[in-house]
C-alpha cells in the first residue's frame, strides 16, 4: 500500500463548543467510498479500506459519514477499516434521509424514523453512543429551504437525553433554522454548501464563529462555472499544485471555525487534500480567489 506520511499541520486544531471533542481542522468525508450515485458498494472495497486507514494514519481524527450513504456501505467500511476506533477519533454522522430501492433521496424525519436511524448507525458502526449527529434538512437538493425543524430537532434532543447522542449539529440549514434549533438544544456544528464560488453563507460563518460553532462546508468544488474553474486552475498552476488543495486552503484561511471533510477514494488525492493544511496563500492570491464568486456574474 502506498504510504502517506503523518501530516503535522492538518489545518490546526478546533474544539467543538462546550465539548471535550478536539479535532484537526482537516478531516475526511466518507460519502465517496460508496458506489456511483452514493449507492451500493465501491468497485474496490479493499482500496476504500486502505484510504480510511491511511487517513487516520496521517492524523485525521474527524470522519463524516451517514447510514444512508450506500445505504449502510460507508458505515460498514468504517467499522471494517478502523474498529476498534482510535480513542481520539470523532465520527460525525447525519440523519434525515433514507434511500429506497429507486436510489432516490427521501426525507426520514419523524421521531420514529430518527430513532431508528440512530440505532442503525450505532449498530453498523459498532458504537454505544454517537459523538455528533447532524440533522440533515432535506430542503431543495443541495440547497436549504425555510421551514420549522422543531419536531425532528426535539426528537434528537430526546435521544441525547437517553445517552445515545453526545452532541447535535445541523446540515443544509438556514440561519432561521439554526436559531430555532438553538432554542431547543446546543448546536455544535453546521454543515452547508459553501466554497469559493458559492458564498451565500458568508455572514452566517461570521455569526457562528462568534459563538465558537464549527462550520463544515460540503462540495468544496461544487457549483463552479467553467470560467470560475479556470480562475482557480490558473492560481493552482502558478502554485504548482492541483486545484482542490487550493480551494481547501482558501477555506482554511477564510475563518478559523471552518472544518474540512474532503472525500476521496484515491490515496494520491488524499495526500493532496491533507497537504492543503500546509499551503499558505499570499494576500494577492487570496484577493484573486475572493473574486471567483463574482467572476461569472460580471460577464453577464
Amino acid at each position: 500500500m502506498d504510504k502517506i506520511k503523518k501530516e503535522p499541520l492538518l489545518g490546526g486544531r478546533f474544539t467543538f463548543p462546550g465539548t471535550a471533542l478536539t479535532v484537526h481542522r482537516i478531516g475526511y468525508g466518507a460519502m465517496q467510498l460508496a458506489g456511483p450515485g452514493v449507492w451500493g458498494p465501491p468497485k474496490d472495497p479493499a482500496a476504500a479500506v486502505a484510504v480510511l486507514r491511511a487517513a487516520v494514519a496521517a492524523g485525521v481524527d474527524h470522519i463524516d459519514t451517514s447510514d444512508y450513504y450506500g445505504p449502510y456501505i460507508t458505515n460498514e467500511l468504517l467499522r471494517k477499516a478502523l474498529y476498534p476506533y482510535p480513542s481520539n477519533l470523532v465520527i460525525v454522522t447525519k440523519l434525515g434521509a433514507r434511500r429506497p430501492p429507486d436510489k432516490s433521496w427521501q426525507p426520514a424525519i419523524s421521531p420514529q424514523e430518527l430513532a431508528a436511524g440512530v440505532h442503525d448507525n450505532l449498530r453498523r458502526l459498532g458504537l454505544d453512543v454517537l459523538d455528533i449527529v447532524n440533522y440533515r434538512v432535506m430542503g431543495t437538493g443541495h440547497g436549504p429551504q425555510e421551514g420549522s425543524i422543531a419536531e425532528p430537532v426535539t426528537a434528537l434532543a430526546n435521544l441525547q437525553t437517553h445517552g445515545l447522542i453526545r452532541h447535535i449539529g445541523l446540515s443544509n440549514a438556514t440561519a432561521a433554522q439554526i436559531a430555532e434549533a438553538q432554542g431547543i438544544t446546543k448546536i455544535v456544528c453546521v454543515q452547508n454548501h459553501y466554497n469559493l464560488a458559492h458564498r451565500h453563507d458568508d455572514a452566517l460563518i461570521g455569526r457562528l464563529a462568534a459563538q465558537g460553532i464549527a462550520y463544515v462546508p460540503f462540495f468544496p468544488l461544487g457549483g463552479f462555472t467553467p470560467l470560475q474553474s479556470s480562475v482557480l486552475s490558473d492560481v493552482a498552476g502558478r502554485l504548482g499544485v492541483a486545484p482542490m488543495p487550493v480551494a481547501l486552503a482558501w477555506l482554511l484561511q477564510r475563518s478559523p471555525n471552518i472544518l474540512l471533510i474532503p472525500g476521496t477514494s484515491s490515496l494520491a488525492h488524499l495526500r493532496e487534500n491533507l497537504a492543503s493544511g500546509q499551503l499558505r496563500l499570499t494576500p494577492e492570491i487570496l484577493a484573486a480567489l475572493d473574486g471567483v464568486a463574482a467572476t461569472a456574474a460580471a460577464k453577464h
